[in-house]
């Protein structure tokens, strides 16, 4: 009964080690094929994120490889290409680890339902998340709507140790077709900014198990003191790429977090708390779902935000005139990230000052960044527009000018992407301008724009919205 093979669906989780549901597929003892499905969920990701996801399907491939295995590629609806490889092999039923967006829940519950109705095997792991969502609830039994009580709750909950990776997988008698990756053009909408971007991403799990040691040794415990200093190198860890991607598991950097304080590293805790951040926006996607797409406190939807207009586009592109803003715009459009005091400053900036709708920028950051995650995007903007989840919202205005006086004095890092502030701007500065579409027809010699908006005349605007929406 062992030889019939077990499909195991991979999406965001590319990775062998910490992976429980291919440490359960490896102890079923059956042959095992590995799958990736390009279904019309993931075909809709922004330029970046698809294009990120392109090279982690190729590095996983080769991992899979070096076990004797394949990564068998099927571009499709997600129930039709498994019912067929189930067809072609005799497959017993499919794997998978859980994802948490509305979208991907409604896929991945018709899929298990038609899967199960045939008498297959149809099973579901978690593995991406320290903890299930429905299992974490208030001493009412409701869901948590404040991050620290979150983190109080969770803190010296046990978290069970990863999995190590396995060394050989089970290979089918024959392997299935199998599309070729470069058919697929992830890349194609990154145009010629790819080849700006790739020399910042670093690719796999390899590279994530490296980073996180290395971060561990050389900078966690300076953490919570440099972490808001967006021009010292290094003082965040950047696992939030492979973590988008599942090229590292969270628990994986729990344990080395939670060893690190044990040692006494200073920042080692503050480290493990932005770690259950990411947790509690997949908390509050679970048990409010339209945090995606309306505004997650009732009646905010009727904020008298912009649309999209032309003081977004200036935004968008790096030229509203404010350095450090620009130099964050710059920075991801570069590198495919950007720091995450820069992205409060952003976003606050174009939510506040520019009285511009949260989801504008979100899609803009769905679009250009290669660490996109389907949560912790929309909480960030909602908590920074004020319609999110945070104590104390709307009378928060993040000054531009002021932020950069305090966390880039030596202004290192305005300088370092913006090149109009540099007599002879670096290569990175310089590498915005052969990213962006040509039809931008941005020039690093032009002069510096002027603010577009006069920074305390933006706040007070602001202010009076809110204030008027509060009355």
């Amino acid at each position: 009964m062992t030889d019939r093979p077990l499909i195991l669906w991979f999406r965001r989780d590319l990775r062998l080690a910490d992976h429980p549901m291919l440490t359960a597929a490896v102890l079923s003892g059956r042959p095992l094929i590995p799958v990736f499905v390009l279904d019309p969920e993931t075909e809709s990701l922004g330029a970046a994120a698809k294009w990120r996801l392109g090279l982690a399907i190729e590095k996983f491939a080769a991992s899979l490889a070096g076990l004797g295995a394949q990564l068998v590629l099927r571009r499709g609806a997600a129930a039709v290409c498994l019912q067929d490889l189930i067809t072609e092999t005799n497959a017993a039923g499919v794997m998978w680890q859980r994802l948490y967006d509305p979208a991907s829940k409604a896929r991945d519950m018709a899929v298990k339902a038609s899967l199960k109705a045939k008498g297959l095997i149809a099973q579901s792991f978690p593995g991406a998340l320290l903890f299930e969502p429905w299992d974490v609830a208030t001493g009412q039994g409701g869901y948590y709507k404040v991050y620290t009580p979150f983190w109080r709750a969770v803190k010296t909950r046990v978290v069970s140790a990863p999995e190590a990776a396995p060394k050989a997988l089970r290979p089918p008698t024959l392997w299935p077709r199998s599309d070729a990756l470069a058919t697929w053009r992830l890349g194609a909408d990154m145009r010629r900014g790819a080849a700006v971007v790739e020399p910042y991403q670093r690719v796999g799990e390899a590279a994530a198990l490296l980073r996180l040691d290395q971060f561990i040794d050389q900078a966690v415990a300076g953490y919570q003191a440099d972490r808001d200093f967006p021009g010292i190198a290094d003082a965040t860890s950047g696992l939030s790429e492979n973590l988008a991607w599942g090229e590292i598991g969270p628990r994986r950097i729990w344990y080395a977090g939670q060893r690190a304080m044990l040692a006494g590293a200073a920042g080692a805790e503050h480290f493990l708390k932005e770690l259950v951040w990411r947790e509690f926006a997949y908390h509050l996607m679970h048990h409010s779902p339209q945090i995606l797409t309306q505004s997650w406190r009732e009646g905010w939807d009727a904020f008298p935000w912009r649309g999209d207009n032309a003081d977004a586009e200036a935004w968008r592109r790096g030229k509203t005139g404010e350095p450090f803003v620009d130099a964050a715009m710059r920075e991801m459009y570069v590198t495919g990230r950007m720091h995450n005091r820069a992205r409060m400053i952003v976003g606050s900036y174009l939510t506040k000052h520019l009285l511009t709708d949260w989801r504008v920028g979100q899609a803009w950051f769905a679009d250009c960044l290669t660490d996109w995650d389907p949560a912790a995007n929309a909480m960030g903007w909602q908590w920074v527009a004020g319609c999110g989840p945070d104590a104390a919202p709307y009378f928060r205005v993040f000054n531009p000018a002021g932020q950069a006086e305090k966390f880039d004095a030596d202004q290192h890092y305005r300088r370092r992407w913006v090149a109009e502030l540099s007599p002879r701007p670096g290569a990175e500065a310089l590498a915005y301008f052969s990213a962006v579409p040509k039809s931008w027809q941005l020039d690093p010699a032009a002069r510096y724009p002027m603010p577009i908006i006069d920074l305390a005349e933006g706040r007070a605007r602001a202010l009076a919205a809110y204030a008027q929406r509060n009355a």
